[in-house]
């Protein structure tokens, strides 16, 4: 946290590249609370995500830039698009939100301060990890103030040229309340009587190693009665967990894009995070807030989160998820032990009030810098 003042109020433009669900709603998020303080808000990104995350509901002028999840010759038209909507608007500070709107922020070269905030690790391997490394290394060094949403993204930001580099929030946006009763979300899945509901939510990516998930769900046959396995979330990596769900006999359910997840948890025994690498997830945020015990992989930010409020697994071992899971559903004392931990280390974490205090502290500092630098 800076010593700067948390009352700033400038205008302020968000830039985000394509999302369908955390970094969506962070932007989201800071959107409201910062219109709400008093700040003049302009979102750049595609209009796929106005439509999905309501910016201009928030109070926020939109300008579509099409900045796709994956880089290619379009970024040059993106670079130009976001350069004229600088241009046209009246800004004093840039906050691009991911290494993809972070990278074609730094090129569009805007005339007043760049933060960026890192919500993913690179993972990716070979042509693809090297392009992504140099990717790093340009927004990390075009930066005026780089936030990690996690201490190792910290780390790598500050490790590859980064001028500043600090921890930022990313709170979980509250959920609404839930909308039907426990039962009626059980019936929506035929559930048998005393039958498990398992849950997990996110986008179909690799990264989230569903294909455990499957695996382990497929598994899961042999218990009386076994459990049902319902992930919501879209994304490329839908067809292939669809079919091996399907060859594996597992009872494992893809639900595409959900608006309900108050209700999912609702209806839910345990929520499970089963991927390679994670900052602050905002599922395992809302499944502890909403007492439902978790069983997460102990990478990135999570055991921060979590701390003892959940089971942690080794990523990527399908032996040590089987286990956890089996542990829990058989130890309904356990189960109720965490559904109380949960909430109360959700009451430990920054809220969204905090969130955006913060950022309002990062900007201030970062215009004085650039003030005192011009003087």
């Amino acid at each position: 946290m800076t010593d700067a003042p948390r009352d700033w109020c400038g205008p302020v433009a968000l830039v985000l590249a394509s999302s369908t669900g955390g970094i969506g709603r962070h932007v989201a998020s800071l959107t409201r609370g910062l219109v709400a303080a008093g700040c003049p808000v302009l979102v750049c990104g595609p209009a796929a995500t106005d439509e999905l995350f309501g910016f201009t509901a928030g109070g926020a002028d939109f300008v579509p830039v099409e900045i796709p999840a994956n880089p290619g010759p379009q970024d040059s038209g993106a670079i130009r698009a976001l350069r004229r909507a600088l241009a046209e608007h009246d800004v004093d500070v840039v906050h691009a939100h991911g290494l993809r709107a972070g990278f074609v922020a730094a090129l569009a070269r805007p005339r007043v301060p760049l933060v960026v905030t890192w919500h993913n690790a690179v993972l990716s391997r070979g042509l693809r990890g090297q392009a992504s490394s140099l990717v790093e290394r340009i927004v990390a060094r075009a930066a005026d103030l780089t936030l990690g949403a996690s201490e190792d993204l910290v780390a790598r930001a500050t490790a590859v040229g980064a001028r500043q580099a600090r921890l930022g929030p990313v709170a979980a946006p509250q959920a609404a309340a839930a909308r039907r009763s426990r039962a009626q979300v059980r019936a929506e899945f035929r559930l048998k009587p005393g039958g498990p509901l398992i849950l997990s939510v996110g986008r179909l990516h690799p990264q989230k190693r569903y294909d455990l998930l499957v695996d382990a769900a497929a598994r899961w046959r042999d218990l009386d009665p076994a459990p049902v396995v319902v992930v919501a979330g879209s994304g490329p990596s839908y067809m292939p967990l669809a079919q091996r769900a399907s060859a594996k006999r597992a009872p494992f359910f893809l639900l595409g894009h959900r608006t309900d997840v108050a209700d999912l948890l609702a209806g839910a025994d345990l929520a499970v995070v089963t991927s390679d690498w994670e900052a602050r997830q905002l599922f395992a945020q809302e499944a502890l807030r909403a007492g439902v015990p978790l069983v997460a992989t102990a990478v990135g930010g999570l055991p921060g989160l979590v701390g003892d409020a959940g089971v942690l697994v080794p990523p990527g071992d399908v032996d040590a998820l089987d286990t956890a899971v089996r542990d829990l559903l058989a130890d309904p004392q356990r189960r109720a032990d965490l559904a109380q931990r949960g909430p109360r280390r959700a009451a430990t974490w920054p809220s969204e009030e905090d969130t955006v205090a913060d950022v309002r502290s990062a900007y201030a500092s970062v215009t004085a810098n650039s003030r005192a630098g011009r003087g």
